[in-house]
């Protein structure tokens, strides 16, 4: 199951992209019941991409909220065109989806 919930529709000249990702993502600050540190995991990089080629590449920290979410415009869009979106965490884990762009 993916940890990506995707749209991306068409405006006016380009497409609205927007993304939420199911992630705990932790600061390594917080603690847990026994009062001990929880460990860091979060995303530490978010790239999405149209028909293939990268238009965003994100660096994040521990910053973000849980489940954060990310929307941004791309323009020269056309109906049809796939979006895509990867992501990776500083254990390792990742994940990527792709949704194509509907006419709105």
């Amino acid at each position: 199951m993916s940890t990506i919930r995707m749209s991306a529709r068409m405006r006016q000249d380009y497409a609205d992209v927007r993304a939420l990702l199911t992630h705990p993502m932790e600061t390594g600050t917080r603690r847990d019941a026994k009062g001990q540190l929880v460990p860091q995991h979060f995303i530490q990089r978010v790239q999405i991409s149209h028909n293939g080629k990268v238009v965003m590449d994100v660096q994040c920290s521990q910053g973000l909220s849980r489940d954060p979410f990310f929307g941004l415009r791309v323009r020269g869009a056309k109906p049809g065109d796939r979006i895509g979106l990867a992501w990776l965490d500083n254990r390792g884990a990742r994940d990527s989806a792709e949704v194509a762009v509907s006419a709105a």
